[in-house]
C-alpha cells in the first residue's frame, strides 16, 4: 500500500548539503548551470511547492518530497523546488519563515538559495523562481509543476496560507512566465505545464498556456490529497530521459490513477493531457458554440432556461451545491453533448476536443468527463461571473452570461451581437416576473401531488427538485432533511408530480440530511453534512441507477470564501465518529433554518449508506423552482402521514 513517508523526510535515508546561501551559492548555482546548459537529452522540473494548510495541517507536501527522494536521478535530470506558503512544515529541513530553493538531482537533495518570505500567491514570486531555476538549471526540456490547492479558472492555484491565501490567478501566472518565456504559439518554450492541484483542466487554464507550453497536466476535479504519484512519474523519467512531454503526461495520468487506486480515492478522480499545440481549434469551436448560444437568446431568451437544464445534467466539478459552495466548473465535452440537439456547433467543440486532449483518466463516478472543464454560472452571482469575465477565454459565452444574469449588454457587447443582426436585447422573463411562489398543489386519485405551471415553465425554469421537512406541530419543530429529484416531470404541459414513497437516505440507519449536486442518466451525487471526529465535512454519496446501490465516496470540507477547493478526500475509517446535521426551525414562525445535530455514532467497517423507511410521523414537501439566474420559488407544501408504512396525502387550497 502506498505511503507518506513523512518520517523518512527527517531520516538519515535523506542526505542533505546545505550549502551556504551568500556569495558563494551563486557562484555554485553558475557552475551547476553550465554543467547542464540545456543540452541535447536534459530535462528539468521546476516545482512550485506552495504548502499551504496541506502541509501545515496534514504534512502532504513533506510525503510527496519524500515519494520523489525515492527516485535515483542521472546526471541529465533535475529537479529545483521552492518551498514556502505554509504556517509550518511537517520536517526540520524546510524553514517556514523563508521562500527556499532546493535542487534534487544525482547528488540527492541540496539547498541552493533562501529568499525572504514573500507570497506564493503573487505574480512577482513566481517570476522570480522562474527566472532563478531557468537561469542556472535550464534544460532541453523542462515541466513547471504547481503544488496547492487549485480553485478553477476564476480563483487559480497556489494559496498560500500565511498570506491570507492569497493565489495565483490565470492573468498572474501568465504575466510571472511570459516575463520570463518568449511565448510562441508555433514553437513554445516549455514541454509541460502541470497542476498537482485541483480543479485546473479548463480551456481557460489551456488558453492562457497554449503559447508557453506544449502540454498540460491537469484535473477537472478535485483531487484526493495522495495527489501525483511522484515516485513512479518522476521515476519513470529517471529510466528514460529521452522522453517527451507527451509520453511523460501518460505516465503521469496512469501513476496518479494507479495511486488514487491503492489509496481508495478513485471514484471520482480525473486527470488529462492536453496537447496545447492543438488548442487553437477548440478555442475557436468553443466562440462558435458560444456565439450559436447568445444568438439563440436573442431569438427567444428561453433559450436561457433550456441551456441551463442541459448545464445541469452535465458533469460538473467541485460541488456547485448550496451546501458544499460553487466553482461554476463544468465539463465542456458534456455540456457539448447535452445540448447538441440545440446547438449545431456543440459537435465541433466534440471534434476539437478530441483532438487536443491526448490522454484522460477518470472514476467510475467522473465517466463523462472529456478532459478539459469550462465556465458556467450555476449560482448566478454577478461577481463570480464578473472575475470570470477578466481571464476567461473567448467573447460569445461572456456575453451570454452577462445578458442571462443582468439582462442587458454594455457596448462591447451590443457590437458583438450586431455583427449577428441583432439591434435589440428581449426582456429575460425568470421566476421574479411570475407568480408561482406559494403556487398551490393538486392531488390525483391516485395520491399523487402535482404542480400545473403550464408550458412556458419550458422557457423559465433552469431545473425543478423539491425540499423535505419532519413536522412536529405539538412542539413547534420542523426539520429540513434535504433535497432530491425524484419525482415525474411533463416539460411539454408543465405539469411535475411528487414520488413520494416514504422513505430517505441515512447512514446506518440513522437519518441524514441529504443534497442533491448531480444529476445524471447512471447516478446521482450527494452532499451529505456531518461533522467527522468534531469537524464539518461533506460525505460525498452516489446513488448507482445502474446497480441501484448507494455507496460513500469520501469526505471534503467544500469550497472556501476565497475560492479553494479542499483538497483532500477524506476516507472514512473504523473508529471516527460521525455526527448527522439536520436543519431546524418553527413550525409556526419565519425564522432561518439552523444547523442541528442529531445522532452521533462510531464508524465500524460495515458503515454504509442507504434508504430507510421514515418514521411515523408528519412530513412536507415543497416543490422547490430555480431558474438560471439562480432565482427560486417554492410551492405550498404537501403534507404526508406516514404510519405503519402507509401513506395519506394532502394539500390545503
Amino acid at each position: 500500500m502506498r505511503k507518506k513517508w513523512i518520517a523518512l523526510f527527517l531520516s538519515c535515508a535523506l542526505t542533505l548539503s546545505l550549502c551556504a546561501c551568500g556569495d558563494d551559492t551563486g557562484e555554485e548555482q553558475t557552475q551547476t548551470a553550465s554543467a547542464a546548459s540545456g543540452e541535447e537529452g536534459t530535462w528539468s522540473v521546476y516545482w512550485y511547492l506552495c504548502g499551504s494548510d496541506l502541509e501545515s495541517g496534514g504534512g502532504f507536501a513533506t510525503g510527496d518530497l519524500a515519494e520523489l527522494m525515492e527516485v535515483e536521478l542521472p546526471e541529465n535530470v533535475n529537479v529545483v523546488i521552492e518551498t514556502g506558503g505554509a504556517n509550518e512544515w511537517q520536517n526540520d529541513v524546510v524553514d517556514a519563515s523563508k521562500l527556499q530553493r532546493w535542487v534534487y538531482n544525482s547528488e540527492g537533495l541540496n539547498l541552493v538559495d533562501e529568499q525572504p518570505s514573500a507570497s506564493m500567491g503573487e505574480a512577482e514570486t513566481l517570476a522570480d523562481f522562474l527566472s532563478f531555476a531557468r537561469s542556472n538549471y535550464p534544460a532541453e526540456k523542462t515541466a513547471v509543476v504547481f503544488w496547492n490547492h487549485g480553485g478553477g479558472s476564476v480563483s487559480g492555484a497556489s494559496f498560500d496560507e500565511i498570506y491570507g491565501y492569497d493565489s495565483l490567478t490565470l492573468d498572474e501566472m501568465y504575466a510571472a512566465f511570459s516575463s520570463i518565456w518568449d511565448p510562441s504559439e508555433e514553437n513554445p518554450p516549455l514541454e509541460l505545464i502541470g497542476f498537482d492541484t485541483c480543479l485546473m483542466a479548463t480551456v481557460d487554464v489551456a488558453n492562457a498556456f497554449s503559447d508557453l507550453a506544449h502540454y498540460l497536466v491537469a484535473s477537472e476535479e478535485t483531487e484526493p490529497a495522495n495527489g501525483w504519484y511522484y515516485s513512479q512519474w518522476v521515476g519513470a523519467l529517471a529510466e528514460n530521459p529521452d522522453m517527451d512531454g507527451e509520453e511523460l503526461g501518460k505516465i503521469i495520468c496512469d501513476a496518479y490513477y494507479a495511486g488514487c487506486e491503492e489509496v481508495g480515492t478513485q471514484d471520482n478522480t480525473t486527470l488529462s493531457l492536453t496537447d496545447l499545440t492543438r488548442v487553437g481549434p477548440l478555442l475557436d469551436a468553443y466562440e462558435t458554440f458560444g456565439a450559436e448560444a447568445l444568438s439563440a437568446a436573442c431569438t427567444d431568451p428561453g433559450f436561457f432556461s433550456q441551456f441551463a437544464r442541459a448545464a445541469v445534467q452535465s458533469e460538473n466539478y467541485g460541488g456547485n451545491t448550496k451546501e458544499q459552495g460553487y466553482t461554476n466548473m463544468v465539463d465542456l465535452g458534456h455540456m457539448a453533448r447535452q445540448s447538441a440537439d440545440m446547438l449545431g456547433s456543440a459537435q465541433s467543440v466534440l471534434d476539437a476536443l478530441d483532438d487536443c486532449v491526448l490522454y484522460r483518466v477518470g472514476g467510475p463516478y467522473r465517466s463523462e468527463a472529456t478532459g478539459l472543464s469550462c465556465y458556467y454560472s450555476y449560482n448566478g452571482d454577478v461577481d463570480d461571473f464578473n472575475g470570470y469575465a477578466g481571464i476567461g477565454a473567448g467573447l460569445a459565452f461572456k456575453y451570454f452570461y452577462a445578458y442571462e444574469l443582468t439582462g442587458e449588454l454594455d457596448d462591447s457587447g451590443m457590437e458583438y451581437i450586431a455583427d449577428m443582426d441583432f439591434t435589440e436585447l428581449p426582456k429575460v422573463e425568470n421566476l421574479l416576473s411570475t407568480d408561482w411562489d406559494g403556487k398551490a398543489l393538486d392531488v390525483n386519485g391516485d395520491g399523487v401531488s402535482y404542480l400545473t405551471l403550464g408550458p412556458e415553465a419550458d422557457d423559465i425554469l433552469a431545473g425543478i427538485g423539491f425540499s423535505l421537512y419532519y413536522v412536529d406541530e405539538e412542539n413547534d419543530v420542523m426539520l429540513l432533511l434535504g433535497t432530491d429529484n425524484d419525482m415525474e416531470a411533463d416539460w411539454d404541459n408543465g405539469i411535475f408530480y411528487d414520488n413520494f414513497r416514504g422513505v430517505w437516505g441515512s447512514i446506518d440507519g440513522n437519518l441524514a440530511y441529504m443534497e442533491l449536486s448531480y444529476e445524471s442518466e447512471d447516478y446521482n451525487l450527494y452532499a451529505v453534512p456531518v461533522l467527522l471526529n468534531g469537524e464539518a465535512y461533506n460525505l460525498q454519496v452516489a446513488y448507482d441507477f445502474n446497480t441501484e446501490e448507494w455507496s460513500i465516496l469520501g469526505a471534503r470540507q467544500g469550497i472556501d470564501d476565497n475560492g479553494m477547493a479542499d483538497k483532500e478526500l477524506r476516507l472514512l475509517e473504523e473508529g471516527d465518529e460521525l455526527t448527522t446535521i439536520w436543519y431546524m426551525a418553527t413550525a409556526s414562525g419565519d425564522d432561518e433554518f439552523e444547523a442541528y445535530t442529531v445522532d452521533t455514532f462510531t464508524v465500524t467497517a460495515d458503515t454504509s449508506f442507504g434508504e430507510i423507511e421514515l418514521p411515523d410521523g408528519s412530513y412536507s414537501m415543497v416543490y422547490e423552482m430555480r431558474d438560471a439566474m439562480d432565482n427560486y420559488a417554492y410551492s405550498d407544501a404537501v403534507f404526508f402521514d406516514c404510519a405503519g408504512g402507509k401513506i395519506a396525502t394532502t394539500v390545503y387550497e
